[in-house]
């Protein structure tokens, strides 16, 4: 990923939070003949185990009707990217458009790209283990939480026949912060206000994030 230094994000706590917050990638692989595949699936990223190299693994499942799990070989590397807010930022922003006029639109945005080697797995059991961590991650927050286990037993094993599993041994983390920290505070501090009146989520959550680095100096 092309990352200028002024957004470029190095700390890891924040960088698996971002992907804990967004919790799903686009999984991009390349077929036997060149073709370009690409999938949206929910995620856990496990980093309990980390090495020189190796920063933990990315687990999630796809349905076995996916042509792209059939042209994954095992070992082969792969890209995962996590998607964040996005905003698109105006010129009338900027300080000096009524003097030069010196200025020209630009996208705001988060990104994590995660690139490792895959691995694909039809096993029963893992595959339930997978569905298992993914569930219990995304109810823990609920009151009631559900459980896999809840659910008939019959119709578990049919519905994990119709999937998949897919982890990924991350080799390579990149992480990036675009929000207008190449701009002056007072431009940083007129968008960041414009946004959080926007009618838009993703782009009040860009003004949140760059209030947040105003903030911190």
């Amino acid at each position: 990923m092309y990352i200028p230094k002024p957004f470029r994000v190095d700390d890891w706590k924040e960088i698996t939070s971002f992907v804990e917050r967004n919790a799903s990638v686009h999984l991009i692989t390349v077929g036997e003949k060149g073709e370009i595949f690409a999938t949206l699936l929910p995620c856990v990223w496990d980093t309990k185990a980390l090495s020189k190299g190796n920063f933990g693994t990315l687990i999630t499942h796809m349905s076995r009707g996916n042509e792209q799990w059939k042209q994954i070989h095992s070992g082969e590397q792969a890209l995962a990217i996590v998607h964040g807010p996005q905003a698109y930022i105006s010129p009338t922003n900027y300080e000096n458009k009524p003097t030069d006029h010196k200025v020209v639109p630009t996208w705001n945005y988060q990104a994590v790209h995660l690139s490792g080697i895959l691995e694909v797995s039809e096993d029963i059991e893992e595959l339930r283990k997978i569905v298992s961590e993914l569930t219990d991650f995304h109810e823990v927050s609920r009151e009631a939480p559900w459980s896999a286990t809840e659910t008939n037993p019959e119709y578990m094993e049919a519905q994990l026949k119709g999937i998949v599993a897919v982890t990924m041994r991350v080799t390579k983390v990149e992480a990036k912060s675009k929000l207008s920290q190449n701009r002056s505070k007072k431009d940083q501090r007129t968008i960041a206000d414009e946004l959080a009146n926007s009618a838009k989520l993703e782009e009040r959550e860009i003004s949140a994030q760059m209030q947040k680095n105003l903030n911190q100096g």
